[in-house]
């Protein structure tokens, strides 16, 4: 398969050296480096897919011109759409040229997170009372100083929409009924500390975001009828490690197994490895998760902005 590389900033790079031999181009309007400034300008004959890191405003235009042309794409999360039904065109133009439409969230091939998708579904901790993520990076100042970052809803569709989706991942179509608990404004003009919750869910849910972690973390906390689940750290800020605690009856200090990873992210390869796997496969896009994302980040991004003016 040849792939293109369309955005060629901090993402587009690390797309690049995972596509290996498979790369033949990059596509930047801004970068020096890039070999085109406008996708369009790419030869059609010269590749079959292409791994779009861009940013959210131009990515239907983006999307709908390779489709339309037979190409399969990979783009970043969060797919979104200032259109209604955008996410579904989208969907519909990938259908009709046979072509794979696929949306990058890398962390559903965390080890980590596929052990805990795993025991989640094999049923072990019985009924499941609450989940509470942490996402923190340190990346306020460069936020702050990107001319298209520090918009909107800041950190609430970055790290949010991978929090989000991972509920999706682990617990399957759970209630939409989240609410913004509080949304901050440290040090950006866009909200830098996000927290969301959602108390209908089963499980309850409560996510938080931030780009004020000087330290980037991730921590995850599950707890349920038979025992607790918890993730520390991820592996590209390693070690990572996950632990299995076995509720002992009436009470007591529950038998615990931890397993620790040190290793480089190994997220990126194996996502780039089942996309080519469902582009060699015809893979039919199935978009529906990203429309509810699109929706959900949307409605929750407002209320984080009206909670903000209120301060």
């Amino acid at each position: 398969m040849r792939a293109i590389v369309v955005g060629l900033g901090i993402q587009g790079h690390k797309r690049r050296k995972f596509a290996g031999e498979d790369y033949v181009a990059s596509v930047d309007p801004a970068n020096p480096d890039s070999d085109f400034k406008s996708v369009r300008d790419v030869p059609l004959e010269t590749y079959d897919a292409a791994l779009c890191c861009i940013p959210d405003e131009p990515k239907v235009e983006i999307l709908s011109y390779l489709l339309e042309h037979g190409k399969h794409v990979l783009v970043e999360k969060p797919l979104w759409s200032v259109m209604d039904g955008g996410v579904e065109a989208l969907q519909a133009l990938a259908h009709k040229a046979g072509v794979v439409c696929y949306t990058a969230y890398n962390h559903r091939f965390e080890p980590h997170f596929v052990r805990m998708h795993d025991l989640i579904a094999s049923g072990e901790l019985g009924r499941i009372y609450s989940c509470r993520m942490f996402y923190g990076n340190g990346t306020a100042r460069l936020v702050r100083n990107s001319e298209w970052r520090d918009q909107g809803a800041g950190v609430l569709p970055d790290l949010g929409s991978h929090l989000l989706d991972t509920c999706r991942f682990w617990f399957g179509d759970i209630e939409e009924d989240y609410v913004v608990a509080s949304a901050n404004c440290f040090e950006n003009r866009s909200p830098d500390h996000v927290v969301l919750l959602n108390e209908n869910a089963s499980p309850r849910l409560e996510l938080e975001m931030t780009l004020l972690s000087w330290r980037n973390h991730f921590t995850c906390d599950i707890f349920a009828e038979n025992g607790s689940a918890h993730i520390e750290s991820l592996c590209k800020w390693g070690p990572s490690t996950f632990t299995l605690r076995r509720r002992l009856l009436p009470s007591g200090r529950p038998p615990e197994e931890a397993i620790t990873i040190v290793q480089d992210d190994p997220t990126w390869a194996a996502e780039y490895a089942h996309f080519k796997q469902l582009c060699a496969r015809a893979t039919l896009a199935n978009l529906a998760t990203d429309a509810w994302l699109g929706r959900t980040l949307e409605r929750l991004g407002r209320e984080a902005l009206a909670l903000q003016r209120k301060r």
